[in-house]
């Protein structure tokens, strides 16, 4: 009796210890699912909303909330951040669409909101000064972006056809770091501050288009203005 009474309380132990075991992974099961659930919700949430939000930060914050914990403030605002670029990129849409911007075209990268305004937006032909009508853009431009921290950058473009002697400029990099600077001094006068604005001027030597077509040369005249995306 005393050989089976230990062989009973021996195999009453390992089942106990399986048991405890079994529990304690059927837990970790449990939240890897919900884990693998919130990370799935948001990854389809994503693709539905054209890339709103950072799906990472977005499951994080759900994750946080699920549990009860505290929502880390910096997750937060990188989230808040998202929403608002993203809404900035939309209306800038709607208003190239509409037609408010001129000749303008939009182009959205993981790094940046870019504005692609055609010179004859902005420039008269050889010209650095502001025409009257190019107001009316960059206010609806500053509009758009001044309630933003972003850094806005400002680059100005040429084709590659040597200026003429009785031009101002002696060549397409003075006029492009020119027109440029042009841009920037408006918009800090609407409003934008200054330490969010930088500018570059690079001439003929970033083109979108072949500098062999009047129309490509044409395209290559361009001011671009980019908000850059927080990091």
């Amino acid at each position: 009796m005393s050989v089976y009474r230990f062989r009973k309380e021996e195999l009453e132990g390992h089942l106990n210890k399986n048991a405890q075991w079994a529990i304690v992974y059927g837990d970790l099961m449990s939240y890897l699912m919900i884990l693998f659930l919130l990370m799935l919700s948001f990854q389809i949430s994503k693709n539905a909303d054209n890339k709103k939000r950072d799906p990472v930060e977005e499951s994080l914050i759900q994750i946080q909330r699920v549990f009860g914990g505290e929502i880390d403030p910096r997750i937060a605002e990188a989230s808040e951040q998202r929403d608002k670029e993203y809404l900035l990129a939309n209306q800038l849409q709607q208003d190239a669409d509409q037609g408010e911007l001129g000749d303008t075209s939009l182009m959205v990268t993981e790094k940046s909101i870019t504005l692609n305004l055609g010179e004859g937006v902005l420039f008269d032909s050889g010209k650095s000064d502001l025409k009257e009508e190019a107001d009316q853009v960059l206010e609806k431009i500053v509009q758009r972006m001044v309630s933003m921290k972003n850094t806005i950058r400002v680059e100005g473009h040429t084709d590659s056809v040597p200026l003429g002697k009785n031009l101002k400029y002696s060549s397409n990099w003075e006029l492009s770091m020119a027109r440029a600077h042009s841009v920037i001094v408006r918009l800090q006068s609407l409003g934008v501050d200054g330490k969010r604005l930088e500018g570059v001027g690079h001439g003929e030597f970033r083109p979108i288009a072949d500098n062999k077509t009047a129309d490509g040369r044409a395209k290559n005249r361009r001011i671009e203005i980019s908000l850059l995306k927080a990091e």
